[in-house]
């Protein structure tokens, strides 16, 4: 690590009371040295890293990082503090601080610093020496490893462990999460990072969007014990038979990785292994019964299947969105494009997007079922699955149809694993004999038992929708628009955006006005974060200002989730009032009568609604009310700290 630290970028008297007070401190010291061009912008780079995640680590120590453009060369700066600074650890404040900073672009270098750094920092002899240095240049010769600590820095042979004389404990985990994209990537650093500090040798599998690259099987074996931190099933559990395994969520993996580690330790130390059959399968539940209540384990099955099923969402309806905006609403009765199709006519284009995303939609109802059962028992419930969606169509079952078939395919999946069968029969079991057993078993149960009363009972739920007016429909607004801005992209949101596109796959007058009241709704928070940082500059901190002026894009382009930055600084101001506005504007596009035939919301698909000018009022009405709701919650309670990040342009989340 030489070249990274000096004499002049160690502060073994940081008398800065906050985390932003600390960084600008030690920030100053980088642009004193010629490491920082521009204080504030580099300030702002280390505070939204610091919004995604807390950088305290258990053992009193803070590390703030980032990659900035205002950053010339890989940095590193020490600060002590006597009194201890709150970096969001969970053992408390932190005496040790560490300001890393890596040129914008520098992903090697900034994670070599940060692996390098917390390898030493679970050394006990390293720590110890840091906090009895007295002389600065001396610090940094430590810290780039010029000097050894001495036998007195290091715990006698009396305070050593058995651990820390043995191979060091390995653990290898998962994660992943609805979307696939921060929550798993999110956990995967905050368990490595809980790893090191443990003296615990962790390799981690990030199950993501874009897919998965395989733990190598010889890590996998050299493994002691395993953790899934997960919202969606593991896929390929079979590669961790035989070991004991923690399973739990992908929120405790980021909030409690010390906790899952230590957990992890204990069950291997008591011989525990994990309910994961020889063929690859689990002969249960997705989860462990210990992971859960049944509701978590069933809101698990459900997300699954959403998860999958959004892509197909996204891609039909974005396509029938465009080829009624080409064509006109009529250009869903065209004839098929197979049969008749002019290059020249736009007509004929629009018919062609319309009916590519009509081929996309029919998928929406098997897909839906396929994953939720593939989230109870794998793959050999795809199968079957698959088969009871593309029924629930048949029998005119509808979305509701599939939800019951992606459960029922699970459970009879489940229920034939745990069936012993003899080892000749294994190999043959999850390609053949269970997919075809469970196959008959749930179109049986979907055409002759359950189909009907399902298909009466979608058809109520249709014919309600389509009378829904006055009070009843207002009120279904509202719970909507709450769904929508409570958890901002999260299961309640999905669930509810789930139910209005379940309603397209057979659109009537009612689904049309569900789906415009979901589509606004999911557009208040970011739009309503956003004029608040307008009118009210000071009571937000610089990121948030410019995460604000991001937000008007994000929420005109229907991206919930644009609001989340605000709501994980202040989420006792900020959900609250995200969900009343929400709730206006699902209650006023309703009353409006406002529809929408496209999955999708934003600016863009404004020519494709229904009362278009009453739905931009609905939306704009529920953004003033948000935004009315977090400039007076923010300004009643402003805490003196606030108030000077304000001033000053440092980061400080305004206390809850």
């Amino acid at each position: 690590m030489s070249e990274l630290i000096t004499a002049e970028l160690v502060d073994l008297d940081l008398s800065a009371e906050t985390k932003s007070l600390a960084a600008r401190s030690l920030a100053e010291r980088m642009v004193a040295a010629g490491r920082v061009t521009d204080l504030d912008g580099f300030l702002a780079d280390v505070a939204a890293r610091e919004a995604l995640m807390p950088t305290g680590l258990d053992g009193g120590i803070g590390i703030p990082h980032c990659r900035s453009r205002h950053v010339t060369e890989p940095t590193l700066a020490f600060g002590r503090s006597a009194r201890g600074i709150d970096f969001g650890a969970a053992d408390g404040p932190a005496d040790l601080v560490f300001l890393i900073a890596a040129p914008a672009g520098a992903d090697d270098d900034h994670l070599t610093i940060l692996s390098s750094l917390a390898r030493r920092l679970s050394d006990s002899g390293f720590t110890g020496a840091l906090r009895a240095e007295g002389d600065p240049a001396a610090a940094a010769g430590l810290i780039r490893g010029e000097r050894i600590p001495s036998a007195a820095d290091r715990p006698g042979p009396e305070e050593e462990t058995a651990e820390e004389a043995d191979e060091p404990f390995r653990i290898v985990a998962v994660t992943s999460c609805p979307t696939g994209i921060a929550h798993t990537y999110m956990a995967a650093e905050s368990l490595q990072a809980a790893a090191r500090i443990a003296g615990v040798v962790l390799d981690v599998e990030t199950q993501g969007s874009a897919g998965f690259e395989r733990l190598d099987p010889a890590v996998i074996a050299s493994a002691d014990a395993v953790i899934w931190a997960h919202d969606v099933d593991v896929r390929e559990k079979g590669r961790f038979a035989g070991k004991p395994v923690v399973d739990t969520g992908v929120k405790a993996g980021i909030n409690r990785p010390a906790e899952l580690i230590a957990e992890a330790r204990r069950r291997a130390e008591r011989g525990e292994v994990g309910r994961i059959a020889d063929d690859g399968e689990v002969p249960g539940a997705g989860r462990d019964s210990s992971a859960g209540h049944f509701g978590v384990r069933l809101r698990t099955y459900l997300m699954s299947g959403v998860s999958y099923m959004v892509p197909f969402v996204a891609a039909g309806g974005l396509l029938i969105a465009l080829s009624f905006a080409i064509g006109g609403y009529e250009i869903a009765g065209a004839k098929s494009v197979a049969d008749h199709f002019v290059w020249g006519e736009a007509d004929s284009w629009a018919a062609l997007l319309n009916q590519i995303g009509g081929a996309a939609f029919g998928f929406l109802v098997p897909v839906l079922a396929g994953y939720i059962a593939y989230g109870m028992a794998d793959r050999p419930a795809l199968v079957p699955g698959f088969v009871g969606g593309a029924i629930a169509l048949t029998i005119d079952a509808g979305f509701l149809g599939g939800l019951v078939a992606g459960l029922l395919a699970g459970a009879v999946v489940t229920a034939i694993q745990r069936v012993k069968v003899h080892p000749t029969l294994r190999g043959i079991m999850p390609v053949l004999v269970i997919p075809l057993l469970a196959s008959g078993a749930v179109g049986f149960l979907m055409f002759i038992v359950v189909g009907k009363p399902i298909a009466s009972l979608q058809n109520a739920l249709t014919d309600r929708l389509n009378g829904l007016s006055g009070s009843n429909a207002v009120i279904l607004g509202v719970v909507l628009g709450l769904m929508m801005c409570f958890d901002m992209g999260g299961p309640l949101n999905k669930v509810a955006y789930a139910f209005a596109v379940g309603g397209l796959a057979d659109p009537t007058p009612g689904s049309l006005k569900v789906m415009a009241a979901v589509m606004a709704a999911g557009m208040v928070p970011p739009l309503a974060m956003a004029l608040a940082t307008t009118v009210r500059r000071g009571l937000f901190t610089r990121t948030e200002r410019e995460n604000g002026r991001a937000a008007w894009v994000l929420g005109a382009s229907f991206i919930t989730e644009g609001a989340i930055p605000f709501a994980a600084a202040d989420p006792l101001r900020v959900i609250p009032s995200a969900m009343a506005g929400g709730a206006v504007t699902g209650a006023l596009s309703m009353a409006f009568g406002c529809t929408l035939r496209a999955p999708h919301g934003g600016v863009f698909v404004v020519p494709l609604i229904g009362q278009p000018f009453l739905y931009l009022l609905a939306i704009a009405a529920g953004t003033a009310v948000s935004t009315a709701l977090v400039v007076v919650l923010k300004g009643v309670r402003r805490s003196p700290e606030a108030a000077d990040a304000a001033k000053d342009g440092t980061e400080v989340a305004v206390a809850a």
